[in-house]
C-alpha cells in the first residue's frame, strides 16, 4: 500500500525523491518521510502528507546524491512522527523503508528484546531493520549476505530499500509480494512502486520479481535470487508518457480520469474491435480458446470495485457463453479450501495487477491445475506475468484512488471476451453478435454526450450532500452499477450508502426510507423496467426521495422521481458502462461539496498490497 522512492547518481537525491512521493501519494499519505546518505545518513520524516514535510524540513541539509523516501499507508502503529519510515537501526548506520506486513514480528521482536535491543517505534518495519543489523553484526557479513539470511526467516511481504552509511552511492532493495520498478538511466538508477516517479528521467525499466535482491549503485544494477545467485535483468521500455501522471488543467485526478474515458475506453477497444468487419481480436483469448469452448466453469476473483466489474461479467458470460460463472472475492478465496479442478478457469480482476488477495488466490487456483486468466491495468504487474493469458484493459495510470476509468475499462475487456467466446461457441446469433459490436464501438461517444451534461449531476449533488444515508438500487446488469455507485459514495463523500438488488428492498432495507433518505434508481430501459418502476413507486409511498437514472425518452420515470439524469439508449448488456459514469460525478461533485479530498479520501490507498 505505502509508496518508495529511490535513486542513487549525479544528481541531487532529494529533488527526485520528493518529486516521486509526490506522485505515488495516492498509496498512502498518513505519513512520509526521506533519507539521504552523504557523509553519513541523515533522515527526516513527518506524520502527514509530502507537503507537511516540506514545510517541515526548510533550512536542513538536504545535500546526497543517494536518498530514499517513504509515504506511508498505516498498518502497525497509528500515524505519527515516530512510526513514520524510515527507520534507522540501533546503531544509527543502516536507514530502511518498508513497504508490506512482517507477520512474525512478535516472534523476531521476541529474539530481539532478548539481547537488548530498545524500540523506538511500534513497527514491525523498525523490527526487521534491527534483525537484519544483528544478523550483520553477528555473522561479520555484508549487508547483502545479512538481508539475504534475514528474509529466509521473514514471514510476510515486503519491497525493502536499506541504505548503509558504511556503503556510499548504494541501495539494497528486496521484493515479495509488493511491487517494485527500478529505472535505468545514463550513471544514474531510480526505484519505486510504480514507474511515475522515474518517467520524466528515464523509459527503461526493470521489474524486480519476488525473492530477488538488487544491489543498485549510480553506474551498476545486479540482481540476485536468495539462493545468491545472480540474474540477467530484463529491461523494458515504458509506453507511458508524462502528461498522463498529471492533472493537466483539472482540478482533481479523480475528475480528470472521469472525464479521460472516452478516450480510454476507445484506448482499450482499438485494435481489438472491428464492428464493420464483424472481428474481435484478443490474443490473450485466442492462445486459450480451447480451454474457454470446454469449460466446465469459470471463477472470477477480484476485491472492490473490481469484483463489481467481475459480477457484471458472470451475467454477461452466462448470458452469452452458456458458461457457468461464479464470483469470489479473493480475501476469502484465498483462505477458504475451493474445489478447483484441472482445466477451471480462474479470471483474476485487478487494476493494479498487485492486489495482495487476489495474487495469492490465483497462486493457489494455479497449483491445482486451473488456467489463470489476468484482466489487469498495469503492463509487467505481477498478475499479468503469472497468469497463462490476459488482457490489459490499457486505460493509462489512474492516480485518484477512486476506481473510475479503470471500472470502464475493466467492463469493455469483460464485454468483449464474452463476445469473442460466445462466438467461438456458437452461442450467441451472428445478429445479435454484430448488434452488440456495434453497440460496444459507440460508447465512447454516448459517454462523452453523459460528460457533456455533467454540470446537472453537480446540481443534484448540492440537494443531497448533507444525507447521512443513502440506498442504490438496481436489477439484472444494473445490480453491479448499483454496488458501485455506493461505493463510490462511501469513499469519496464518507456518506453511508447500501446497493441492492431493488426487488431486495422488501426484505429489509425499506426500513430505512423516510423522507431524508435519497434512494439512487439505475433504471434504464431493459427486461425490468416495468418492475423498477413498480419499486420506485413503493419507496416514493414512503416518502423517500428518488434520484433515477434513465435511459433518454422515457417518459414514465421522470414524473415519479424527484431528480432524474438521462443516458443514451443501449442494449442491456452495454448499458451498465453507461450508468457508471453517472455514478462516478454524483460521488466527486458530493465529496466536492463536503469539503473532501476526493483524490486521497481518508482510511484509503490506491493498491491493496497487504492484507
Amino acid at each position: 500500500m505505502c509508496g518508495i522512492v529511490g535513486y542513487t547518481g549525479s544528481k541531487m537525491a532529494f529533488p527526485i525523491v520528493i518529486s516521486g512521493l509526490k506522485r505515488l501519494e495516492y498509496r498512502g499519505y498518513d505519513s512520509t518521510g526521506v533519507a539521504l546518505l552523504n557523509d553519513g545518513l541523515k533522515v527526516y520524516k513527518k506524520k502527514g502528507r509530502v507537503a507537511d514535510l516540506e514545510n517541515a524540513i526548510i533550512g536542513k541539509d538536504l545535500h546526497g546524491h543517494t536518498g530514499i523516501g517513504h509515504t506511508r499507508w498505516a498498518t502497525h502503529g497509528e500515524p505519527n512522527d515516530k512510526n513514520a519510515h524510515p527507520h534507522s537501526s540501533a546503531s544509527g548506520k543502516l536507514v530502511m523503508i518498508h513497504n508490506g506486513i512482517i507477520e512474525n514480528y512478535a516472534q523476531l521482536k521476541k529474539e530481539l528484546v532478548n539481547k537488548g535491543y530498545v524500540f523506538s517505534s511500534d513497527t514491525d518495519s523498525e523490527i526487521l531493520l534491527n534483525f537484519i543489523e544483528e544478523i550483520k553484526e553477528n555473522n561479520q557479513c555484508n549487508l547483502e549476505e545479512a538481508l539475504r539470511i534475514a528474509l529466509k526467516r521473514v514471514t510476510g511481504t515486503y519491497v525493502i530499500l536499506l541504505l548503509d552509511a558504511e556503503n556510499p552511492d548504494t541501495i539494497i532493495a528486496a521484493r515479495k509480494g509488493s511491487p517494485l520498478v527500478i529505472g535505468v538511466g545514463k550513471g544514474e538508477h531510480f526505484l519505486g512502486s510504480d514507474a511515475s516517479p522515474m518517467l520524466e528521467y528515464t523509459k527503461e525499466v526493470v521489474y524486480v520479481n519476488d525473492y530477488e535482491l538488487a544491489i543498485v549503485r549510480p553506474n551498476e544494477l545486479i540482481l540476485k535470487n536468495l539462493g545468491n545467485e545472480q540474474i540477467t535483468p530484463f529491461v523494458t521500455k515504458l509506453d507511458m508518457e508524462l502528461a498522463a501522471i498529471e492533472k493537466g488543467g483539472y482540478e482533481h485526478f479523480m475528475l480528470k480520469e472521469i472525464f479521460e474515458q472516452p478516450s480510454t475506453i476507445n484506448d482499450c477497444l482499438r485494435g481489438r474491435l472491428d464492428a464493420a468487419a464483424g472481428t474481435i481480436t484478443m490474443s490473450g483469448i485466442e492462445n486459450n480458446i480451447t480451454h474457454f469452448k470446454n469449460a466446465n466453469r469459470i471463477i472470477i476473483v477480484a476485491c472492490g470495485t473490481s469484483w463489481h466489474a467481475a459480477l457484471l461479467a458472470e451475467y454477461i458470460i452466462e448470458e452469452l457463453c452458456r458458461i457457468p460463472v461464479e464470483v469470489e472475492y479473493a480475501s476469502e478465496f484465498r483462505y477458504r479450501n475451493p474445489i478447483i479442478n484441472k482445466g477451471d478457469i480462474i479470471i483474476a480482476i485487478s487494476q493494479s495487477g498487485e492486489t495482495a488477495d487476489t495474487l495469492v488466490a490465483i497462486e493457489r487456483a494455479k497449483e491445482n491445475g486451473a488456467i489463470i486468466f489476468g484482466v489487469v491495468n498495469v503492463v509487467g504487474s505481477s498478475i499479468a506475468r503469472i497468469s497463462d493469458g490476459g488482457a490489459y484493459t490499457h486505460a493509462g495510470p489512474e492516480i485518484g484512488v477512486a476506481s473510475t476509468k479503470t471500472f470502464t475499462g475493466q467492463l469493455a475487456v469483460l464485454v468483449m471476451m464474452a463476445l469473442k467466446i460466445a462466438n467461438e461457441k456458437g452461442t450467441i446469433s451472428e445478429d445479435r453478435y454484430k448488434n452488440l459490436l456495434l453497440e460496444l464501438e459507440a460508447v465512447p461517444e454516448k459517454v462523452d454526450a453523459i460528460l457533456k451534461s455533467a454540470e446537472q449531476l453537480k446540481t443534484i449533488a448540492l440537494k443531497y450532500k448533507d444525507a447521512s444515508d443513502a440506498l442504490y438500487l438496481g436489477r439484472g446488469y444494473n445490480f453491479p452499477i448499483a454496488l458501485e455507485g455506493a461505493l463510490k459514495l462511501k469513499e469519496i463523500s464518507y456518506i453511508h450508502a447500501e446497493g441492492y438488488p431493488a426487488a431486495e428492498m422488501k426484505h429489509g432495507p425499506i426500513a430505512l426510507v423516510d423522507e431524508n433518505l435519497p434512494v439512487v434508481f439505475i433504471a434504464t430501459k431493459d427486461l425490468y423496467h416495468e418492475k423498477i418502476v413498480s419499486n420506485i413507486q413503493e419507496i416514493k409511498a414512503r416518502k423517500g426521495k428518488v434520484i433515477a437514472i434513465i435511459t433518454e425518452g422515457d417518459e414514465i420515470i421522470p414524473g415519479m422521481a424527484d431528480d432524474v439524469f438521462f443516458v443514451p439508449f443501449a442494449d442491456d448488456i452495454i448499458a451498465p458502462m453507461l450508468s457508471s459514469i453517472p455514478m462516478q460525478l454524483l460521488s466527486y461533485y458530493i465529496g466536492i461539496a463536503k469539503g473532501v479530498d476526493v483524490d486521497k479520501p481518508r482510511n484509503l490507498a490506491k493498491s491493496v498490497t497487504v492484507e
